[in-house]
C-alpha cells in the first residue's frame, strides 16, 4: 500500500442539512438536540444510539463530538447508499488544518467498534501515518480488519465551524446544480465525483437493458458478477486477484473446479453463493433494508493457461453459453468486465462489439465495464460501433 496524503476530513450527510451546516457548522448530536435544529437523518436510530454510550478518554460521549472520516468512500457510506439514493447524499470536505486542534481525538477505525482505539491529539504524529496506509485501498474485508480501519475518524468537540468547509462533493451534475441553488453566493467549490459515491464515472446506454460503463464492477450491485479466469486455477492479477482476496470462498470453488477439470473454455461456471455483497461491504449490514439478497459469480474462462493470451474465439463460445442458459440458471442481472482485454492482450475494438452484440439479446440488466488500463476512443463507444456485427476472425 502507498501513503495517501490527507487533503481533508469528511462529513457524510443529507442534502437537506446543507443550509443549517453552512449557517451553524457541523454540530455534534448533543448540540443538535440542545438547539432543536431539525435534521434529515441518514443513519438508523440504533446506530446513533450505540455511539451515545461510547466514551472518549476524557470521559465524554461520542455524542458530544462531530465525527469526520479520513476516508469518505467507506463501509458506512456504502450502507447509507444502500438505503438512500446517491442524489440525496453529499460529502463535505473539511480543511485538514482541523488536525492541528489540541482538543480533538483520533480513532484507529470506526469509533463505535470495540476493536478501535481512541487517541488524543498528542498522539496524532504516531497514529496518522498508520491511518494513511489503512485508507489507501479501493476495497475492504472483515477478514483483515480493513472494513473497520478504513473508517478511522477525527472527533471534534461540539462543532466544526462552517469556515472550515473547503469543498462539497456530490454524485452528479444534477445534484451539483441543486447544491449551487441552496448555497447561492457561497464560493465553496462543488465537485461532481461519481466514483466517490460508488457510481460509474461514465455510462453509455445502448438499449433499455444494456449499458457500457467506466467504473468499478464490484460496486455495480448486480446480482451476478463476472470474473475472467484461466482453466488451471491461478488467480494472479487484475479482477481475478481481487476476487481471490475479497471473496475467498469464490477462490476455493474456482480451484476445486480446476483440479477436477470441470472448468473449460466455452463453458462458464455460475457459483450461486448465498451471501450478499452488500452485507460484506456495508457497515451495520443487519440494518440494511434495501440490500441484494445474494451475489453470484460467473467464472468465465478466457484462456486455458495463465501464461497464454486470451482466446477471443473461446470467449465467443462462452458468450453463446450465457445467452442460452441465463434464464434457466436464474441470472437476474449481470456485470461483466472487458473479457480478455488488459492482461489478456485483446483489444476493446474487437471485444466490445462482441460482448455488446451477445448481451443485447438478454432481457435482463447487463453492465459491461470498460478496460481500466487505457483510454478508449469515443468512436468505439457509439451504439453503431458496438451493436453492428463485424467479422473478427
Amino acid at each position: 500500500m502507498g501513503s495517501k496524503r490527507i487533503s481533508g476530513l469528511y462529513y457524510i450527510t443529507h442534502i437537506n442539512n446543507l443550509p443549517s451546516i453552512f449557517e451553524k457548522g457541523i454540530l455534534s448530536h448533543t448540540k443538535l438536540e440542545e438547539e432543536g435544529i431539525p435534521t434529515t437523518r441518514i443513519y438508523d436510530a440504533d446506530i446513533v444510539s450505540r455511539r451515545r454510550h461510547i466514551l472518549t478518554p476524557d470521559g465524554k460521549s461520542l455524542w458530544n463530538y462531530a465525527n469526520l472520516y479520513f476516508e469518505p468512500r467507506n463501509p458506512m457510506l456504502y450502507r447509507v447508499l444502500s438505503n438512500k439514493t446517491a442524489n440525496e447524499i453529499i460529502i463535505i470536505a473539511v480543511k485538514p488544518t482541523i488536525l492541528s486542534r489540541k482538543d480533538i481525538f483520533i480513532t484507529t477505525g470506526n469509533a463505535a467498534h470495540s476493536s478501535s482505539e481512541i487517541f488524543p491529539a498528542t498522539e496524532k504524529g504516531r497514529i496518522i501515518p498508520q491511518i494513511r496506509k489503512n485508507i489507501d485501498i479501493d476495497w475492504w474485508t472483515d477478514t483483515d480488519g480493513s472494513k473497520r480501519t478504513i473508517m478511522a475518524e477525527c472527533l471534534v468537540p461540539v462543532m466544526v465551524e462552517s469556515e472550515m468547509i473547503q469543498t462539497v462533493y456530490v454524485a452528479s451534475h444534477e445534484v451539483k446544480s441543486k447544491v449551487r441553488e441552496i448555497l447561492q453566493k457561497s464560493e465553496i467549490p462543488i465537485v461532481s465525483d461519481p466514483k466517490m459515491f460508488f457510481q460509474p464515472s461514465k455510462e453509455i446506454i445502448l438499449t433499455p437493458y444494456l449499458s457500457v460503463l467506466e467504473g468499478d464492477m464490484f460496486f455495480s450491485r448486480m446480482q451476478t458478477l463476472t470474473v475472467s479466469v484461466n482453466c488451471v486455477g491461478v488467480m494472479g492479477k487484475g479482477l481475478a486477484s481481487r476476487a481471490k482476496y475479497q471473496f475467498p470462498d469464490v477462490y476455493v470453488r474456482y480451484q476445486d473446479l480446476c483440479k477436477g477439470k470441470k472448468l473449460k473454455m466455452g463453458k462458464p461456471y455460475l457459483y450461486k453463493r448465498e451471501l450478499s455483497f452488500d452485507y460484506i461491504l456495508a457497515e451495520e449490514p443487519a440494518t440494511l433494508t434495501n440490500a441484494n439478497l445474494e451475489t453470484w459469480f460467473l467464472l468465465f474462462p478466457t484462456k486455458d493457461h495463465w501464461r497464454e493470451d486470451s482466446d477471443i474465439k473461446g470467449i465467443e463460445v462462452g458468450l453463446k453459453w450465457v445467452v442460452e442458459n441465463y434464464k434457466k440458471e436464474g441470472i437476474e442481472s449481470l456485470a461483466v468486465p472487458s473479457l480478455g482485454c488488459g492482461l489478456g492482450k485483446l483489444q476493446w475494438r474487437d471485444v466490445g462489439p462482441l460482448l455488446c452484440r451477445y448481451f443485447s439479446k438478454l432481457s435482463i440488466r447487463v453492465r459491461v465495464y470498460l478496460p481500466a488500463e487505457k483510454e478508449i476512443p469515443e468512436e468505439q463507444l457509439t451504439r453503431d460501433f458496438l451493436l453492428t456485427k463485424r467479422e473478427l476472425f
